[in-house]
């Protein structure tokens, strides 16, 4: 399943890159007319400044102008809305641990989230509406407090406490996302910059869990599981930017693990995004 999601992502980007050039080529050959076009029409014409005469707009604005007001398909291989925050954990809509979940209590400054967007398609219906999919990766990263090493027995998430002291004892998920948002903008200022409101839901596959440990007496270790995380998951997120910087929150909806005693413990992350767009 996770091979077949990844050739999917691969295949769809490829396609979409290929589509993108062609567009690109078309455009350019268009641009080059509409260009020649002028340059015979104006062709002993001078002009200094952006507008021939105060409150008229250039042939060239009105040409962009005219082409953003056009719906128009869009996608391809990208890297953007680069995700870094902050993850909480939610125990049956408390912040606190519950006795039956408190092993995983964690430091709240080293439990983070990173995630990041590889490819998106979509359409443009005016220059300030967008819907668009997208697909990426997704990864949680939460720093134990408690010296215990997470066992995955057969129908719980369990674990043993250890006679050592880890310097780092890190539970971590990895997860192919797939968001489908919503995008709202307003028109650019004088510096070429607008605000951004984006939301919509979320959906994930589980690629893998890991436990990495640091000990003076084991040195570094890294273990691999599922550790009984969902293999599916969803949720919603939002965003709020000005320019390529914005600021986002994502809530998923269903238990972050499939074991019985883990019931209504779900995670939430917020922080900043970079190449909001």
């Amino acid at each position: 399943m996770k091979r077949l999601i990844l050739t999917a992502l691969m295949v769809s980007g490829l396609a979409g890159a290929i589509a993108q050039n062609v567009q690109a080529q078309q455009d350019s050959t268009e641009k080059k007319q509409q260009d020649t076009t002028e340059k015979k029409r104006y062709k002993f014409s001078v002009q200094f400044g952006d507008d021939e005469r105060p409150g008229r707009r250039s042939n060239r604005d009105t040409i962009r102008h005219q082409d953003e007001t056009k719906g128009r398909f869009m996608g391809g291989i990208t890297l953007t809305r680069i995700d870094l925050g902050f993850s909480k954990l939610i125990d049956d809509g408390s912040f606190s641990l519950s006795p039956t979940n408190d092993f995983l209590d964690y430091k709240p400054g080293k439990t983070s989230t990173v995630s990041f967007d590889v490819l998106q398609f979509g359409y443009r219906f005016n220059q300030n509406f967008k819907v668009y999919l997208a697909g990426g990766f997704d990864w949680t990263l939460i720093r134990l407090k408690k010296d215990i090493t997470l066992q995955n027995e057969p129908q719980n998430l369990t674990y043993i406490n250890e006679d050592i002291h880890f310097d780092k004892n890190r539970f971590s998920s990895s997860y192919v996302h797939i968001p489908l948002n919503f995008e709202l903008r307003t028109k650019e200022n004088d510096n070429g910059k607008r605000f951004y409101f984006v939301f919509g839901p979320e959906i994930g596959f589980l690629l893998n869990g890991k436990i990495k440990q640091i000990s003076d007496e084991r040195g570094k270790q890294k273990v691999k599981d599922d550790y009984h995380l969902q293999p599916f998951r969803y949720g919603g997120t939002v965003r709020l930017g000005y320019g390529s910087l914005g600021v986002f929150a994502k809530y998923y909806m269903n238990d972050m693990f499939d074991s019985p005693a883990q019931k209504n413990l779900r995670n939430m992350s917020f922080g900043v995004t970079l190449g909001l767009n």
